[in-house]
C-alpha cells in the first residue's frame, strides 16, 4: 500500500457534513482541538485508492465530556478507532471482490470504516457501526474526501442493547477480538442482529481469542471455515492472519 500522509494541525476543524443517522440526515461539527490527524492514500485491490482521514498516531486522546468513558472505552483504547490497521485493509480488499447481491451488510467495530467505504462505493447496502463517539464524524469527513454520498451509520455497542440497529444478511469485521471478553460479547451481539440465514466474515491477525469466538458462534448455529492469509500488503509489508467465515442456514 502506498501512502501519502499529510499532517494537519490539531486546530483544523472537521467540517459539518450530512450523514444518515438514527433520525435521518443530521449535521455534525467536531472541532479537533486536542488531537491531531493526517490524510492517507489507501490502495484497494482492483479499484481506485481511497483517501482516509485518520488520527496522527496512537498517542491521541480527546474525551472532554466523557462520552467515550460512558461508552466503556478506556483512555488506552480511545485512539484505536482512528488508526489504519493492516487487518482492516485485508477486509476492505475482500469487500472489493465479494458478491454483494441484495444483501443487507453490517460492519461491526468499523473504526475508520474502510471496508464500509469500499462496499458503499460499489453501491452495496452497507451500515457501518461502532461505539466510539467520534467514529461518525470521521466517517462523514472520509465520505467527503472521496466524493461519496451519505452512508448509513448506527451506534453498535456489543455490551448493550442496540434496538435501532436492525437485522443483516452479512456481518463483517476486522481485528475485533482483541479483548478476552470479546468472544462471547461479540457472538451474542451478532446473534441479535443476524438474519436466520446469515454469513459472518471476520478477518483476524492471529490473536488468541478466535477459538472461543467460534465456540460461542457454534452455540448460535453458525458453522466456521478458516482460511490462512499470508500475502503481503500492497506496500510489501508482511501480513499473517486468517479469514473466519461463519454460515447459518435458515431452520
Amino acid at each position: 500500500m502506498r501512502r501519502a500522509a499529510r499532517y494537519l494541525p490539531s486546530s483544523m476543524p472537521l467540517l459539518s457534513r450530512l450523514c444518515v443517522g438514527r433520525n435521518g440526515p443530521t449535521a455534525l461539527k467536531v472541532l479537533m482541538e486536542d488531537y491531531r490527524v493526517k490524510t492517507l492514500r489507501v490502495d484497494i485491490d482492483g479499484a481506485g485508492a481511497l483517501t482516509i482521514r485518520s488520527l496522527l498516531d496512537p498517542q491521541q486522546y480527546f474525551d472532554p465530556e466523557g462520552a467515550a468513558e460512558a461508552a466503556g472505552i478506556s483512555p488506552a483504547n480511545w485512539p484505536l478507532f482512528g488508526l489504519l490497521w493492516p487487518t482492516s485493509q485485508k477486509l476492505a480488499n475482500l469487500m472489493q471482490r465479494i458478491d454483494l447481491r441484495e444483501r443487507r451488510i453490517l460492519e461491526i467495530g468499523c473504526g475508520l470504516a474502510l471496508a464500509s467505504l469500499v462496499v458503499h462505493r460499489r453501491e452495496g447496502n452497507i451500515t457501518a457501526s461502532d461505539c466510539h463517539p467520534l467514529t461518525e464524524a470521521f466517517l462523514i469527513e472520509n465520505l467527503r474526501q472521496n466524493a461519496l454520498p451519505a452512508l448509513n451509520y448506527r451506534v453498535g455497542n456489543w455490551a448493550r442493547a442496540n434496538p435501532a440497529l436492525g437485522i443483516f444478511d452479512l456481518i463483517i469485521g476486522a481485528d475485533v477480538l482483541y479483548e478476552r471478553n470479546h468472544p462471547q460479547q461479540l457472538a451474542d451481539f451478532i446473534a441479535r442482529h443476524a438474519a436466520r440465514r446469515a454469513e459472518v466474515i471476520i478477518i483476524d491477525p492471529n490473536r488468541g481469542n478466535t477459538s472461543a469466538f467460534s465456540r460461542f458462534m457454534g452455540g448460535h448455529g453458525f458453522h466456521c471455515t478458516e482460511t490462512a492469509l499470508d500475502e503481503p500488503l500492497a506496500d510489501g509489508s508482511p501480513y499473517r492472519g486468517k479469514a473466519l467465515r461463519y454460515l447459518r442456514e435458515a431452520a
